[in-house]
């Protein structure tokens, strides 16, 4: 029986990749009502991580409760007001995340980002007595103002824009939408395989614990902030980055496989 499981799972992974250019067709036109589950998302196994409503199940990174500089709209987002303080630099704001950890799974959401604004959603991450950032121990999908913010004029091959495996991996085509506007963004992770979808388009795809791996991140710069950042664990934490920006969420979801 877990043989066939695994067999479905990379036919799926599969048929994500190649239906990709449908999928954007799809996403752009689509008008379901946001932070809701359709009934079909139901039985194949979707929870909701964010109602629209409040901030249940949330809370701040190493800490217990729910930062106050992050708000719950009411149009149904999670937003981070600007400090203009940088990475962490609000009073009472920093690094949310989802108190569960995920191992394999399918998360979706739609993000928004005000002009020159820097953000990022981390996966697999860990909440370690030495580190007071999560991104030392996680990876990070990129979001970003790619036309104002310097960010993305720095790193490799537009390796550090919105979409990126960041300080890794391009994404590849970059397709994000401009500032103000709503991305679709979506992270498959299962046994070390890990899919970025960006506004219904496969734009990075890496594998974890492989030597490649291991030595593209030797040239990164992460093993001058966490000498075992490579080693990223099986089981982490999902989160979102107060990096002094506005920055908007909505229509968190998630699937284990």
């Amino acid at each position: 029986m877990k043989n066939i499981y695994y067999i479905l799972i990379i036919v799926s992974l599969s048929l994500i990749i190649a239906c990709s250019n449908t999928t954007k067709k799809q996403d752009a036109i689509s008008t379901t009502e946001n932070n809701t589950l359709g009934e079909k998302e139901v039985t194949d196994g979707w929870k909701l991580l964010f109602d629209g409503k409040t901030s249940d199940g949330w809370r701040g990174y190493k800490k217990e409760s729910f930062p106050s500089d992050w708000r719950i709209t009411e149009e149904g987002e999670i937003y981070m007001s600007a400090s203009g303080r940088g990475e962490a630099g609000s009073s009472n704001g920093g690094d949310i995340i989802y108190d569960q950890k995920f191992s394999n799974f399918h998360v979706k959401l739609e993000w928004k980002v005000s002009e020159g604004g820097n953000s990022g959603i981390f996966y697999l991450g860990q909440e370690t007595p030495e580190f007071d950032f999560i991104w030392r121990t996680a990876p990070e999908m990129q979001i970003l103002d790619n036309e104002r913010h310097p960010d993305a004029f720095l790193g490799k091959d537009g390796n550090r824009q919105a979409g990126a495996l960041y300080d890794l991996y391009p994404a590849v085509p970059q397709n994000t939408n401009k500032a103000g506007e709503w991305n679709k963004v979506e992270i498959i992770v299962y046994n070390g395989t890990v899919i970025h979808k960006q506004n219904g388009e496969v734009v990075v795809e890496y594998h974890l614990w492989t030597p490649k791996w291991e030595e593209d991140v030797s040239r990164s710069k992460f093993p001058n902030l966490n000498k075992n950042w490579a080693n990223v664990e099986k089981e982490g934490y999902f989160g979102l980055q107060d990096h002094g920006d506005d920055v908007w969420f909505r229509n968190i979801k998630i699937r284990e496989l």
